[in-house]
């Protein structure tokens, strides 16, 4: 089977270098990767056509800031892996970690797997999240998910989710930004999915040091769920 590594990027000069390089490292997996800037202004564009262009299966340039959900949904018509896995462009998650995702796979646990940053022990802890305000959001929106949509998820709201390209195609994406997370998870639900958890590695950064998800995407994450599942499947 053929791994699709999706890779939406926005201003990420210090790390985009180096999650490429960790990827490209990875081995016995059969992999693409297809990277989205999303009109970096920071100097990660000139990084990824000087360094990475070369390297990798498919760059695509936005002429404007659309968003991570815009990213995935521009990457989609390139996908030629049975596959596929998000992969942020910063370090906060650890690609040696695919092979846990894959191996849930292959051994027949589901056809859309996450990687849970808080499955198997306590890892609701500051020194990952960065935050008693993102553990606390966490926290409840993976439970509102569950109720919601019939789930039993510690960690709804992970970058990791690998599943099916069949079942992607099943589904129309329709959020630009990160409400593309809920938006996904309250579609594969109602197609009837159960998804499966993993435990992966986490490395929670702080604002200062790049990390652009706010408040305001929690709260509308919210709506979002319920728009999904009750008003608009």
């Amino acid at each position: 089977m053929k791994l699709s590594i999706i890779i939406p990027c926005y201003n990420e000069k210090n790390t985009i270098k180096k999650i490429i390089d960790k990827i490209l490292a990875l081995k016995k997996i059969n992999k693409e990767i297809i990277l989205i800037d999303d009109h970096s202004i920071d100097g990660t564009k000139k990084i990824i056509k000087n360094y990475i262009e070369k390297k990798i299966s498919k760059v695509i340039f936005h002429k404007k800031n659309f968003g991570k959900g815009a990213c995935i949904k521009s990457a989609i018509p390139y996908i030629t892996g049975d596959l596929v896995i998000i992969q942020d462009a910063d370090l906060e998650y650890f690609p040696d970690d695919y092979k846990i995702l894959l191996n849930a796979y292959k051994s027949g646990k589901g056809n859309v797997i996450y990687g849970s940053r808080v499955l198997g022990k306590n890892r609701y802890l500051l020194k990952n999240f960065s935050s008693v305000y993102r553990i606390f959001f966490n926290h409840l929106l993976s439970l509102i998910t569950n109720i919601i949509c019939k789930q039993h998820l510690t960690d709804a709201h992970t970058c990791y989710k690998l599943f099916n390209k069949k079942i992607l195609n099943k589904i129309q994406l329709e959020e630009n930004d990160f409400s593309f997370c809920p938006e996904i998870t309250v579609k594969f639900s109602n197609l009837g999915i159960k998804i499966y958890e993993v435990p992966i590695k986490y490395n929670g950064r702080s604002y200062k040091d790049g990390k652009k998800i706010r408040l305001i995407d929690g709260l509308k994450a919210l709506l979002v769920i319920f728009k999904y599942r009750f008003f608009k499947k």
